[in-house]
Formats: C-alpha cells, sequence, structure tokens
C-alpha cells in the first residue's frame, strides 16, 4: 500500500541543501510505492550549536509538521539526531512521528551494551545530553567523542572527505578502544556521508541514524502502530496559529 513520508529538515536552506540531506535515502532503501518527500523549515536555527538554536528548531519543525495529517502524510520523520519536536508532533498528531535519535538510541541497545556518538564538534554534545536524559538513556552511553570541526548543514561533508573521514574513524577508534563502545552512532544525520567509510573499518555496528529512523518509519507504517496518546496527549486548548505566526506561513 502506498505511503506517503513527510522528511522535515531543521534548518532553513535552498534546494541545493536539501537535496544533500535527501541523498542520504539511497534508492530501493523503503518500498517502491513510499512516497517520502524533504522538506527543510521557513524560518530558525542555523547550527543547532546553542538552547537558542534548539529553541527555535522546537518551534520551526513544530510548525513545519502541524499540517502534516491534514496534508496526507502517513507519517513525519524529523531529520535531526537532537529529535527535535519530537513530543510536541506526538501531541499534535496521531500518525506517527519518528526521529533518529531515539531510533537510534534504542536499536544501538538491542545490537549491543553501550554505545558511542561520534559528531563533528563540541557544540553539539547538549543535544545527545537532552535526549540520553528524555529517554533515561546515560547508563547505555559509552562515551561522546568530536572532532573538533565545524559542520556545513547544506554542503554536508562533501568535498571534505579526506580530512574529516579520517578524523572521524579516530575518535570511533577511540571510543571502543578506550571507552568501551561496542555500537556506533553517527551524531547527526548530515554526517551520513561517512557511514560507508567508517562500517568498512570498525569492528563494531554503525549506526547512519537518518536511515535508521526511516526503517522505524517504515516498521511502525507495515505494523499499523503508532505513538500512545496516552503518553502523548493532544492539547485541551490548541493554539496552533502561534506557531504559524512565529515562522511565517
Amino acid at each position: 500500500m502506498s505511503k506517503r513520508i513527510k522528511v522535515i529538515i531543521p534548518i532553513p536552506m535552498d534546494q541545493a541543501g536539501i537535496d544533500a540531506r535527501a541523498a542520504q535515502l539511497t534508492p530501493g532503501f523503503l518500498p517502491a510505492d513510499y512516497q517520502v518527500v524533504f522538506e527543510s523549515v521557513k524560518a530558525g536555527a542555523a547550527l543547532g550549536d546553542s538552547y537558542h538554536d534548539t529553541l527555535l528548531m522546537d518551534v520551526s519543525v513544530t510548525e513545519a509538521g502541524l499540517r502534516a495529517e491534514e496534508e496526507g502524510f502517513d507519517a513525519i520523520c524529523i531529520d535531526t539526531v537532537s529529535d527535535s519536536a519530537l513530543n510536541a508532533l506526538r501531541s499534535c498528531l496521531t500518525i506517527p512521528v519518528i526521529a533518529p535519535g531515539a531510533s537510534s538510541f534504542y536499536l544501538a541497545c538491542n545490537l549491543g551494551k553501550r554505545f558511542g556518538i561520534v559528531t563533528m564538534w563540541d557544540e553539539w554534545f547538549p543535544l545527545y545530553e537532552k535526549t540520553l536524559t528524555d529517554y533515561h538513556l546515560w547508563d547505555r552511553l559509552a562515551g561522546m567523542r568530536s572532532i573538533k570541526t565545524r559542520p556545513d548543514l547544506e554542503e554536508l561533508l562533501a568535498g571534505k572527505e579526506e580530512v574529516v573521514f579520517g578524523k572521524l574513524l579516530d575518535a570511533a577508534e577511540a571510543l571502543i578502544r578506550e571507552d568501551g563502545a561496542d555500537v556506533i552512532i553517527l551524531g547527526s544525520t548530515t554526517m551520513h556521508q561517512s557511514h560507508g567509510f567508517l562500517a568498512e573499518r570498525l569492528s563494531v555496528p554503525v549506526l547512519n541514524p537518518g536511515q535508521v529512523s526511516f526503517k522505524t518509519c517504515q516498521m511502525l507504517l507495515e505494523l499499523g502502530l503508532s505513538h500512545s496518546k496516552k503518553a502523548y496527549p493532544a492539547p485541551e486548548v490548541p493554539r496552533y496559529e502561534l506557531f504559524h505566526a512565529l515562522v511565517g506561513r
């Protein structure tokens, strides 16, 4: 049965940037009759490097997803390991809302005892600290390491492979050797271009969070499952127009 999935990119960007993010969904990865639409938010954060930006991502991603159900989408995937607006959209919608952080963390717990997160720069650590706390998973974390490299959220890693991939490999190996990680998670969906390189060279499973979220979404759709509305109750007095006013229609 045909399904429509909206993938919300939490940073405003042009079509070239959207296409670079969409490249993480390789041909044939989902069933042929699945229609996946990548859409960036209208306005908001720049880098996700601060509490200022995380608030903007929560608001702008919520706004971008509010109309998905009435637009005929069967599910939403949020394209950031920060899981921005996950709880808010689950409160507002009944269709499945999936995020790569939770999807990858829980899968890692099913594949190993302790996972490590390898990421671009230290400024993203608070994003993981928040979700690890929300999901009660600190005891399953081996460690977090960054390569201290400012990310490019539109061009991603293109043209930087020779430098960045080696640094990521070194950081991931340190997570395994020194911190005790037996599963590695890429700290951002923007790092998807490095997945194949790392997976071929590391001795443990390497999770590409965007792809994990897409497969999680597929599983829920095929099983006919969505989030519990007891856990994520709808607002008694919804004020959705405020999100549209803040972000701009």
